[in-house]
């Protein structure tokens, strides 16, 4: 397998405090690779030190099968677009873009055709005479990358590239982003703390916490077999309780578990061996995707549902309307709140406060892990 970049055993410590713990990792040439986290987890340090701006304290960092340790940044195959974007307000698009290109000398015949070349692949090809105050969010964004790629990295890196822009314009720049990498084939490594964003461009996410990557794996792996309580609190919402085991090797799926939670219910799951065995009490964080809980009439015993089912009375308290991704709030007899996905089928349009239904879900959509201090990202069904 061909690899754009390498990372062995890197660290970086500041003092007493290790900001990267020993991150190892490599990604396939072409790839779009993220690293997912939340602020002060190291995901930017760690960039900075593949840049070339931060020299790790340990390990090495290899581009291409070579080692850049004792590369300087600027002679690095690699480029940043920073959040902020960094262009020059005072040139032309064409300006900014071919600002790279006088920098190494090229032929003003060559830096004329590679900008007239960029900007037809980015989509627009009449922008080079533009002021950059002319530019909307996303043509920013677009040249900002095409200043990168006319350079044609090895790899492109990328510190929360769409953080500035409001919530439609990122959204739109999600798919465009893919695309434009998509298009050049270049390895895109991406930072952020956004899980949308990570999820939906990226061939591959790295789920980073503390300093070190608790989980790599596909978009779909991460939301479907998160291997660690944080994985399945941060990446998608959760709802999560906290309870202990009370019995092990429960029911027909490997893994299978009973847990009392706190508020007393019985609950049917499925421990994670990857997580390691919980805590001498027995004690676990349960996790179950809101798209997971099926409605059914109010009184559905746990005999009417599949077996193996976990079941529970619950009403109404709070409708959360957002079009195709609208959800409720159920509080349970025993005070539990449950957010449930509203399927998209109408039949729960009429849906208001006070409604009695009941709540059902299998045991293999509930994940148990040793009991964490807290679930980052999660809806905490603690009560």
């Amino acid at each position: 397998m061909d690899l754009d970049l390498e990372c062995r055993d890197l660290a970086k410590r500041y003092g007493a405090f290790t900001a990267v713990d020993g991150v190892s990792f490599s990604i396939p040439r072409g790839s779009f690779f993220s690293i997912l986290g939340p602020s002060g987890c190291g995901k930017t340090t760690l960039l900075r030190m593949i840049a070339g701006f931060v020299e790790p304290t340990s390990g090495d960092i290899l581009i291409r099968g070579r080692s850049v340790l004792a590369t300087p940044p600027n002679r690095r195959p690699v480029n940043l677009v920073f959040q902020h974007l960094a262009l020059f307000p005072m040139m032309s698009v064409a300006e900014n873009i071919a600002y790279g290109l006088r920098r190494r000398g090229a032929a003003k015949a060559e830096i004329e055709r590679r900008v007239r070349d960029i900007l037809a692949r980015i989509g627009l090809p009449d922008a080079g005479a533009k002021r950059i105050d002319q530019l909307s969010g996303g043509q920013k964004q677009r040249i900002a990358i095409a200043r990168c790629m006319v350079l044609e990295p090895s790899v492109l890196l990328l510190d929360e590239p769409l953080g500035a822009l409001d919530l439609k314009l990122r959204e739109h720049m999600k798919v465009e982003l893919k695309q434009l990498q998509h298009q050049f084939a270049t390895t895109f490594v991406y930072i952020t703390h956004d899980q949308s964003e990570a999820l939906v461009m990226s061939d591959r996410v790295a789920v980073m916490n503390a300093g070190r990557f608790e989980q790599v794996g596909t978009p779909q792996e991460l939301y479907r077999r998160p291997l660690s309580a944080f994985v399945a609190g941060f990446v998608g919402d959760s709802n999560r309780w906290r309870g202990r085991v009370v019995a092990s090797g429960q029911g027909s799926v490997p893994g299978g578990v009973t847990v009392e939670t706190q508020q007393g219910d019985a609950m049917h799951g499925v421990a994670s061996d990857a997580g390691g065995p919980p805590g001498a009490d027995g004690a676990v964080d349960i996790f179950v995707r809101p798209e997971a809980i099926a409605l059914l009439p109010a009184g559905t015993a746990i005999a009417a549902a599949a077996p193996g089912a976990n079941v529970r009375a619950a009403t109404v308290e709070t409708l959360l309307f957002n079009g195709a991704s609208s959800r409720a709030l159920f509080r349970t007899q025993r005070g539990e709140p449950v957010i449930v996905a509203l399927p998209q089928t109408g039949q729960f349009n009429d849906l208001k406060p006070g409604d009695a239904l009941a709540l059902a879900w299998p045991a293999d959509a509930c994940r148990c892990f040793p009991a964490q201090p807290s679930a980052a990202g999660s809806a905490d069904a603690e009560g």
